[in-house]
């Protein structure tokens, strides 16, 4: 397995690879209604996948909050190519490109359903800050990392 990942500063041109990530999405999370526009929406958005080969096996998307705050919003990895480190390895991408781009922090949130991305997060360095149960009832958990050493 030859896993080779890109990085992209806005959605990706490519439309294969645009497909992809709308396709693994929806695999993932069941749905992928308006994604596309929802991240069309999003300034200063990053947008890092993993390829084997052509095929888009695991994407990472956030975008910024302010200057020094990125929010890193959705992500996941296609089952039959998880526990490979795929995941980690975006997150290393990621955060090693925000250090450099000048942001101080990373946010994310995530659910007790998605216990491995929770673990993932914790290993990694984030810190739960905050839990609240939004607008559709879902107990969401607030984490940060500082990217800063």
């Amino acid at each position: 397995m030859c896993i080779k990942y890109q990085i992209f500063k806005s959605i990706p041109k490519n439309e294969e690879i645009t497909v992809g990530i709308v396709e693994l999405h929806k695999n993932i999370f069941s749905t992928s209604e308006n994604l596309i526009n929802k991240i069309s929406s999003k300034e200063k958005l990053i947008v890092i996948i993993a390829l084997d080969g052509k095929k888009v096996i695991g994407y990472k998307i956030g975008y910024e909050l302010d200057n020094n705050k990125f929010y890193s919003w959705l992500g996941g990895v296609e089952t039959n190519y998880r526990k490979n480190g795929i995941a980690t390895e975006l997150m290393k991408k990621q955060h090693k490109f925000l250090k450099e781009s000048g942001y101080s922090v990373v946010q994310t949130k995530t659910m007790n359903k998605w216990r491995g991305m929770l673990v993932l997060n914790i290993k990694c360095g984030f810190d739960i800050m905050d839990t609240y149960i939004d607008e559709k009832g879902f107990h969401k958990i607030i984490l940060e990392k500082n990217l800063i050493n």
